[in-house]
């Protein structure tokens, strides 16, 4: 049975995970501290406003705090937009992230899938704008890059969108979660197009590599739907931990004396996926495009399995709604894993 996510490393011993799409720089000591500091004020609740936390995302992101509200991960932000606003019909893309769909499917919304083809890259089209304008739907997700495809919407159909959105009065969720991680982040962010029908989802699972923390946040473009996506769901949604593992991230990001860089990071990414792409080209595996810190591509040959037999765990996308048996997802990592992988690959093909 193919699982429905990636980073399933615990009934998968002493595994190298290709399957979880997370940066490649690991949490530095600061955030390990912070993270084991704030053991000494777990006997109290959490502050369910998440003040300090919002007030540093807010430098980081550039946008309001009263606009921000933060959850237990990206996940939860999903559920709890969706649980607030009951949408009865949605516009999703396929394949992509798939709680999108089974989130929408709790309220018992009607959901219209643009489906994203192999012949065009996986690139969504202007043939989008077409959907939406015949379905008008209550809510639109959107994933930027998308995963599992990695591709960037343009910015020209983004705003559209966008644009769209405002007139028509649909809401307009867009997933950025591994924007920071590309070298077109800021070019490619909704924030450029933002209005009071946009939300952006985040989390600092991708870019920050802490997904066991379950930390997420939305930047609304209003404060009225900032409000309505706080009071729906738990009230302490985020732990104490989690937000002093927050804090110490941005903190460290925006510190004057960091020299990781998100240009740094988004660079060494682009350049080792080049690496990677070309290296599955060489041995004969279609690998498709991609700006983002993950890879999709295609073969006959069963590689899950066969790479699961040399302790290392790739994404199996044949659940991906749009997607068939074949295609696989593998996560862009450090160049001395990365050359394992490939290493791994050649020698379970014979090639």
């Amino acid at each position: 049975m193919v699982s429905e996510h990636g980073g399933n490393i615990y009934q998968n011993k002493n595994i190298l995970d290709f399957s979880a799409n997370i940066s490649p720089f690991k949490v530095s000591d600061r955030i390990h501290k912070a993270i084991i500091d704030s053991i000494d004020n777990i006997n109290n609740y959490p502050d369910p406003e998440c003040t300090e936390l919002r007030n540093k995302i807010s430098i980081f992101e550039n946008h309001p705090a009263e606009k921000i509200v933060c959850g237990n991960g990206a996940a939860d932000l999903i559920y709890r937009i969706v649980h607030a606003f009951k949408p009865k019909s949605a516009v999703i893309c396929a394949p992509t992230f798939s709680e999108y769909k089974k989130a929408l499917s709790e309220v018992g919304c009607n959901v219209y899938e643009y489906i994203l083809h192999e012949e065009n890259d996986f690139f969504i089209t202007h043939e989008i704008i077409d959907l939406i304008n015949n379905k008008t739907p209550d809510i639109i997700f959107l994933c930027t890059p998308n995963n599992p495809t990695g591709k960037l919407i343009s910015p020209y159909i983004l705003k559209e969108i966008s644009d769209i959105c405002m007139e028509k009065n649909i809401l307009l969720v867009c997933d950025e979660c591994f924007i920071d991680l590309t070298v077109d982040s800021d070019r490619c962010s909704l924030k450029n197009f933002l209005n009071s029908k946009c939300i952006i989802l985040k989390a600092f699972t991708k870019f920050f590599a802490m997904p066991g923390i379950r930390l997420g946040y939305v930047l609304c473009g209003s404060e009225e739907n900032a409000g309505i996506i706080k009071n729906t769901g738990q009230y302490w949604s985020v732990s104490v931990p989690a937000q002093a593992a927050g804090i110490a991230a941005i903190c460290e990001y925006t510190d004057e004396n960091n020299t990781m860089t998100k240009e740094n990071i988004s660079s060494f990414i682009k350049k080792e996926c080049e690496f990677m792409i070309t290296q599955l080209d060489s041995i004969g595996i279609k690998a498709f495009s991609s700006d983002a810190n993950f890879i999709l591509f295609k073969t006959h040959h069963d590689l899950y399995d066969m790479l699961l037999k040399k302790n290392i765990l790739i994404r199996d996308c044949s659940n991906f709604n749009g997607l068939e048996k074949g295609f696989y997802r593998i996560a862009v990592k450090s160049h001395e894993e990365n050359l394992l992988l490939v290493k791994a690959l050649r020698e379970v093909l014979d090639v």
